[in-house]
């Protein structure tokens, strides 16, 4: 079979790719920027690539068209295969019927920490001997791919609650058919797409509605939100976080931990993880591995070797003195959470955060009013204005008495004037922030 892929440089849509590729169809796809890494990683497997989106690349007419849900009505391609009448389907669509159909699926949802948790939770299945195939939204440093098949029953995905297609409004998860679903948190998020807090909760009863009677939910016991989504139906299997599972922290920064299930101690995590959103993060997924069969004391083992994926508080180097990371930070309480976590690990040294606020919600000033008290534990801040923020951030920075730039290299120029011995310099963004951590890098290292 023949698969055209419209939009194959996402996450998403490149992991749909590779999994079509492995499963023996013919795979081509475009993008309007088709760059790397993902283009090296697709061009690798073989994937023919084209730049933009003229409707000759469907002149080969593919047996069918997978449309990613960043392409809308308009786009020269999309009306080709309106108008020629070409099949075409959606991402999680095509997954559900070609892989999650006859899986055991153990899905990750939530407003935060789905990256993290699905890599964790893919990571100690693979220490268990389980094999699973995965689709997760980056680059799952235990493995060096952000997705792959397996021929085992076992597919962990991150399930996102973000729309499927034009076509399909509904949230790409309710596709994805879990027999085991890992549930973090939920708050109010993508703004864009969503109007209120109810509107998600409504998109996770639907998630909750397809779960079999002997499937099971994992969540946190505390979330108002996810309680509220609960008591709207649910037919199947429950552990919590705050209930049936618990922790102790024996480091403040949460590298050291103690698994507690029912009361009684399970083991000690020793990890290279840091923050206690993390250590949430891992008790749901010793959870949600126990229900496939993994002892506990396997997935403790299995965490001290886990890496976390690529762009979640990775450390991107250290020079003459400062350290400095890369995290994802898309939502104040994303940044509020990995600040806490880097403050509990350095102590009293210094922090710098520079943010990025690139989301759609955050461009839209869904989160202005709480943007700045997030980043409070931080020693200094310097918070970069895009062109096209619907609200003024350097009036909200000036208020709060941190510094707001129109440029990246005044913000470079801002670190290495000021620069301290053992600093710690966060910088938070869900894009490439014109790559001002290599460019920090530099200017540190001259």
């Amino acid at each position: 079979m023949h698969v055209h892929i419209l939009g194959i440089c996402g996450t998403f849509m490149g992991g749909i790719a590779a999994i079509a590729k492995s499963l023996g169809h013919k795979v081509t796809g475009s993008d309007q920027n088709v760059y790397p890494p993902m283009s090296t990683q697709l061009e690798s497997l073989g994937i023919e690539l084209t730049q933009g989106y003229d409707p000759e690349q469907l002149a080969s007419n593919p047996d069918v068209v997978i449309i990613g849900n960043a392409m809308s009505r308009g786009n020269p391609c999309v009306e080709y295969v309106l108008d020629k009448g070409l099949p075409y389907t959606s991402g999680p669509e095509w997954l559900k019927k070609h892989v999650l159909q006859t899986a055991w699926v153990l899905a990750v949802a939530g407003t935060h920490g789905k990256t993290t948790t699905a890599s964790m939770l893919a990571w100690l299945l693979e220490y268990a001997g389980l094999n699973p195939g995965f689709l997760i939204g980056g680059i799952v440093q235990n493995f060096g791919i952000s997705a792959r098949t397996s021929d085992t029953p076992f597919f962990v995905i991150e399930a996102d609650e973000y729309d499927t297609a034009f076509f399909d409004k509904r949230s790409k998860f309710v596709h994805y058919l879990p027999r085991t679903l890992i549930l973090n948190n939920l708050e109010y998020d993508h703004a864009d797409i969503f109007p209120d807090l109810n509107a998600i909760q409504t998109q996770f009863h639907h998630l909750i509605r397809t779960l079999p009677s002997q499937g099971k939910a994992i969540y946190p016991a505390q979330d108002e939100a996810l309680n509220d989504v609960i008591e709207r139906g649910f037919w199947s299997q429950k552990e919590t976080l705050g209930g049936d599972w618990n922790y102790q922290l024996l480091a403040a920064d949460g590298s050291h931990f103690t698994v507690l299930l029912n009361g009684e101690t399970q083991g000690e995590v020793r990890w290279q993880a840091i923050g206690e959103h993390n250590v949430k993060n891992a008790i749901m997924a010793i959870a949600a591995a126990r229900h496939v069969g993994i002892p506990v004391s396997v997935s403790i083992e299995a965490l001290a070797q886990f890496k976390s994926p690529k762009r979640r508080m990775e450390l991107k180097g250290v020079v003459n003195g400062v350290t400095v990371y890369d995290d994802f930070a898309h939502h104040p309480t994303a940044i509020e959470t990995t600040l806490a976590g880097l403050r509990a690990k350095v102590g009293n040294e210094r922090i710098v955060a520079i943010l990025e606020p690139r989301s759609n919600t955050m461009k839209l000033g869904v989160h202005q009013q709480t943007l700045m008290a997030s980043l409070a534990v931080a020693d200094e801040v310097l918070v970069y204005e895009p062109e096209g923020l619907a609200w003024s951030l350097s009036s909200a920075a000036e208020q709060a008495g941190r510094l707001c730039f129109n440029s990246i290299e005044e913000i470079i120029s801002q670190v290495v004037t000021n620069r301290t011995d053992k600093q710690h310099v966060l910088i938070m963004s869900n894009g490439g922030f014109g790559g001002i951590h290599d460019k920090l890098l530099a200017a540190l290292e001259n």
